[in-house]
């Protein structure tokens, strides 16, 4: 594997959490509160990994400019600066969120979590969108 295919590891990697976030909620609404452990500390792994990637990638190649006019140049800033602030938090309310469950202070692991699932699944989404506008468009 080379530099240059980082970008499709990491929507890869941004889909599978996308994927592994919803698992994980809907098995903890099922009660199966074994498998959400297992399914977010997955998605968290995926995280950590794409993050690794992203750092790689960017530390190589630095900034890629959006190339394309008009409007779809206004979306696609939109979606970036709002997955990049929001992407600055995902790893601390992950880890304040995961740490709590570890530690079996549940109710304080739910309170941080109604924030920080809606947040990590956002910026897991529209990082794959940002990878499609800017490599695939």
């Amino acid at each position: 594997m080379e530099v240059r295919d980082l970008p499709a590891v990491n929507a890869t990697l941004n889909a599978t959490a996308t994927i592994l976030l919803i698992t994980g909620y809907r098995l903890i609404r099922a009660g199966k509160r074994e498998a959400h452990r297992k399914a977010m500390l997955a998605a968290f792994a995926t995280s950590v990994l794409f993050l690794a990637c992203y750092l790689i990638y960017h530390f190589e190649v630095r900034s890629v400019p959006f190339q394309k006019p008009g409007a779809i140049r206004y979306v696609y800033f939109t979606i970036l600066i709002s997955h990049v602030i929001l992407a600055s938090l995902v790893p601390f309310l992950a880890g304040i969120t995961l740490w709590r469950a570890y530690k079996g202070q549940y109710d304080r692991h739910r309170r941080i979590a109604r924030w920080t699932f809606p947040i990590w699944l956002y910026v897991s989404v529209t990082g794959v969108l940002v990878y499609l506008m800017l490599y695939q468009l």
